[in-house]
């Protein structure tokens, strides 16, 4: 038989009348989703500028990456990554197989008189539709049963911040959206199988069509099963028509309704994805000079990247279940911050004029706007960020919505009060400037001056490893560890002022300047190769930050420099430790700068047994002390995150040693053990001071018992 009698014509035994009637139905379609792609790209322009546009070419190719492994989609939910990646790809190649009976029934035959649709070009190209479309098929079946008999607490849109007396409390809708989605996908796959079947009984005589039938083998063995119900070649062809339409109205609604639905995150994603920002928390960005006041205080003050990030969201929740405000019952879900600010950009924005600035307003209680509350209940530890499978940005949007609350006042007094302090002192404490290395004086040794002479290392110390008695300790041993490895290091004294990590992620962003600014200079004008720091939010801004103000140096965490020591043999372990412990992660160590692996090689080089709390590395459990949160007291019987954190802790057979390795940390987790009903079961100890056991031999005042 000839090659190209094997294939399917599109429109066999239709009249005219209902072809054009087809066409006319499909421009509607593609129209209607014309328009709307229209008014979400007028909605992004509404936005203000953002500098994502550079690499362009690397930014596709990652993003391109990113959704062909599905790699931010399998992390930390497995099942549904790859159950999404079924439906991801089974879609992408069902619509390639449609664009390809475009292009020649509408392209390339009408213009150039080619045709490639058949023989075994169409049979391959059969194959791969019916494989793809089980695939749809089964992930939809997954997502479904998940979401109606799994139920994961992440996908109940229960909200933290409001009340079932607000008006916006309800998101039923999504719900109703989801299920809508998933039901309309399933139903054009499943269409699309029988319209197959079908097809197959009504041609059951053509040996051109019924000889090949295994070629598509889902719709084959559907006709058998038709055959075998009684249906006739005649009844199949009368059946047909309904069957034909109904697919293609429902498929080209579908298509129409994609830029006004769930459905537009397969290009809101992917752009998202495109325009990351892969220092994103970990580098806040300037005040424009341009700009009249800090912050965001109106939809419009949003980045039309940013305003592109609350299209993206999907709803899956990560981020609501990795955020530790949420988990310890703040009114705070990323989640849920960013679908209210969707819903207001969409109600603001989406118009052909925009509202009065009074309805611009994105802080208040009213529909859609955020509260003060929720954005101070941030403890900006990334865990959203870091989760996020589309790469939407949470924790810059919740600081430029902070800098606008810090500019107009709206923030707790204590936290008020702390900001002036430092603004005054240089540090948290309130103490003198001249107080900041009183701890070096129980030292048998002098630390030299940095300022004064010129040293190999300076140490930038912290405000709570300098004026917190309980991590003064802590520091006392560390700098013995540096006094005994004959390292050649000072202080900064008096010069060295809070890094202000932690003001600039509270949104107090002039103090944060004049900080960081005091600091560069002081450090400028000494002598030095490289940094190192006890304190991990010290050294993220300084690392990532004081670039930006022209402070460039080379800093490291104290970990990475007391393995290199230990590797080197410059500091020599005296005995091992026989010690069942657990490592948190700080934040700003391991979320903000990966910097997981060091202080684990030194618990090894220790003799630990090291067992993991579930939560770590990338997915570690935030002290609750990031964001100024330290600086504010949680509500009175509000369980705080070092408290749920010592409950995990606690699951752990045997466990004898906590141990931390930044000086908030510390402060956090002694509170919280002294009040979870684990104090005497294991404790909470510095990795410093386990260091300074091994090597002093057991005779340091900080060796652990």
């Amino acid at each position: 038989m000839d090659p190209k009698d094997i294939t399917r014509i599109l429109f066999e035994d239709f009249p005219p009348a209902a072809v054009y009637l087809f066409y006319a139905i499909g421009y509607a379609a593609i129209g209607v989703f014309i328009y709307g792609v229209y008014t979400q790209i007028r909605k992004y322009r509404r936005g203000q500028p953002d500098g994502a546009w550079g690499m362009l070419w690397e930014r596709f190719m990652d993003m391109v990456k990113t959704m062909l492994t599905h790699r931010t989609l399998k992390r930390r939910d497995p099942a549904a990554g790859r159950m999404h990646a079924a439906i991801f790809f089974g879609f992408i190649l069902l619509f390639i197989g449609t664009a390809t009976i475009t292009l020649e029934y509408d392209i390339v035959e009408p213009l150039f008189g080619l045709r490639f649709w058949y023989g075994n070009f169409y049979l391959w190209f059969s194959l791969i539709m019916d494989v793809a479309g089980v695939g749809l098929i089964v992930g939809l079946i997954y997502m479904m049963y998940r979401r109606g008999w799994l139920k994961p607490p992440k996908l109940n849109y229960a909200r933290p911040d409001r009340t079932p007396e607000d008006p916006d409390y309800d998101r039923t809708a999504y719900r109703r959206e989801d299920w809508a989605f998933l039901w309309t996908l399933i139903i054009i796959g499943i269409t699309g199988f029988f319209l197959e079947a079908v097809r197959l009984v009504w041609l059951a005589d053509r040996p051109t069509v019924w000889d090949f039938r295994w070629w598509s083998p889902v719709g084959a063995m559907l006709a058998h099963a038709l055959q075998g119900l009684g249906l006739t070649a005649e009844a199949a062809g009368s059946l047909r028509p309904a069957v034909w339409w109904f697919h293609g109205i429902l498929a080209l609604t579908f298509v129409a309704l994609v830029p006004f639905t769930k459905v537009k995150h397969i290009f809101t994603a992917a752009a998202s994805l495109m325009f990351r920002d892969r220092q994103a928390g970990r580098v806040l960005p300037k005040i424009p000079e341009e700009q009249e006041s800090p912050g965001y205080k109106y939809i419009t003050d949003f980045t039309w990247k940013q305003l592109l990030h609350l299209d993206a969201c999907t709803k899956c929740g990560r981020c609501h279940e990795a955020c530790p405000a949420n988990a310890v019952g703040a009114p705070l879900s990323p989640r849920d911050l960013i679908l209210s600010l969707r819903e207001f950009a969409n109600n603001a924005l989406n118009s052909k004029d925009l509202p009065p600035e009074v309805e611009l307003d994105v802080h208040g209680k009213s529909r859609n706007q955020v509260m003060m509350e929720t954005l101070w209940s941030c403890r900006t530890c990334l865990a959203c960020v870091e989760i996020c499978p589309v790469a939407v940005e949470h924790v810059p949007i919740i600081v430029q919505m902070r800098r606008r609350l810090v500019e107009e006042g709206e923030m707790e007094p204590i936290l008020q009060k702390t900001l002036q302090t430092i603004h005054k002192s240089g540090n948290s404490f309130g103490e003198s400037k001249r107080k900041r290395a009183a701890w070096t004086k129980a030292l048998p040794f002098q630390i030299k001056d940095a300022r004064k002479e010129p040293v190999d290392v300076v140490w930038f110390v912290g405000d709570y490893a300098s004026f917190d008695p309980r991590n003064q300790k802590v520091s006392q041993s560390f700098a013995r560890l540096l006094h005994g490895a004959g390292v050649n290091f000072g202080l900064l004294f008096e010069g060295e002022m809070n890094a202000g990590n932690d003001v600039r992620r509270v949104g107090e962003e002039g103090l944060y300047e004049f900080l960081a600014t005091s600091n560069i200079n002081a450090l400028a004008a000494c002598e030095f190769k490289s940094i190192v720091t006890t304190d991990p939010h010290s050294f993220n801004t300084i690392r990532n930050e004081y670039p930006h103000f022209d402070g460039v140096f080379t800093i490291e965490h104290y970990t990475t420099l007391v393995k290199r020591l230990l590797e080197e043999g410059t500091l020599k372990l005296k005995k091992k430790l026989d010690c069942r412990v657990t490592f948190h992660d700080p934040c700003h160590l391991g979320r903000y700068n990966k910097g997981y692996d060091a202080p684990r090689d030194v618990l090894a080089m220790l003799g630990c047994e090291l067992v993991e709390m579930p939560r770590n590395r990338d997915n570690s459990f935030c002290c609750g002390a990031g964001g100024g949160r330290i600086w504010i007291p949680d509500p009175v019987g509000l369980e705080k995150p070092s408290q749920n954190r010592m409950k995990e802790a606690g699951g752990i057979e045997g466990l004898q040693v906590f141990v931390v390795s930044c000086p908030k940390d510390l402060t956090m987790f002694e509170d919280a053990l002294k009040t979870s009903g684990f104090e005497g079961q294991f404790v909470v100890r510095e990795l410093i001071e386990l260091i300074n056991e091994c090597v002093d031999d057991g005779t340091s005042d900080a060796a652990v018992a």
